[in-house]
């Protein structure tokens, strides 16, 4: 995995170059893809020499894993966020999916960092796909057992349909209207959450 502290431990200097090259790497990675843009561009445009990036970063793989793991911890912060809100656990299972609607719908959205970043690193054992993959299976884990606290039946196939509706809409979201694709996966949602509660409503 990518480096989660400076390597030369001079303080805060390395750690604002560090976030920059971080910041600058999610920014042009997320909008242009990941195998089209060159390390010289990111040091470019975060102002900072070779040997800083260096010292960060073993090489670009480094800084798409740092990329990925920042998006990683970005997404459970918001999931955090939103979760914290929620009361009962339909309300819950709601904010998540209003959460991804948000994202949708925000200026300069591409996609899933996370499946685009995969869709270039197809080989299973290459460390990126593997922190795809581990991203992955927290937010199936995490909506998963959002799921079963609605109900009492198994709720596996419910999250898996639930991150498929999800990246069928991060996947449509940035090539069709994305309010509508939102309405459309909301609907799906309501559709899970009401086969859940009804499932458990006592018969009679």
């Amino acid at each position: 995995m990518a480096r989660t502290t400076p390597s030369n431990g001079s303080g805060g200097k390395t750690s604002e170059a560090r976030t920059r090259l971080v910041g600058t790497a999610t920014r042009i990675f997320y909008a242009e893809g990941i195998h089209s843009v060159g390390v010289d561009r990111i040091i470019a445009e975060a102002q900072v020499t070779r040997a800083t990036l260096y010292r960060h970063f073993s090489g670009k793989e480094d800084l798409v894993l740092a990329y990925l793991d920042h998006a990683d911890r970005m997404m459970r912060g918001q999931i955090s966020g939103v979760l914290a809100d929620a009361g009962s656990a339909v309300d819950a299972v709601r904010a998540v999916a209003r959460a991804i609607t948000d994202g949708i719908q925000s200026e300069g959205f591409r996609g899933c960092a996370f499946l685009n970043a995969v869709s270039e690193y197809p080989d299973p054992a290459h460390p990126v796909h593997r922190a795809v993959l581990r991203h992955r299976q927290w937010f199936l884990d995490t909506v998963t057992e959002l799921l079963a606290r609605i109900g009492d039946a198994p709720a596996d196939a419910d999250g898996r349909h639930l991150v498929m509706l999800r990246d069928g809409a991060m996947a449509a979201g940035c090539l069709f209207d994305p309010a509508l694709i939102s309405g459309t996966f909301l609907r799906g949602i309501e559709g899970i959450v009401r086969s859940r509660v009804e499932a458990a409503a006592p018969v009679g």
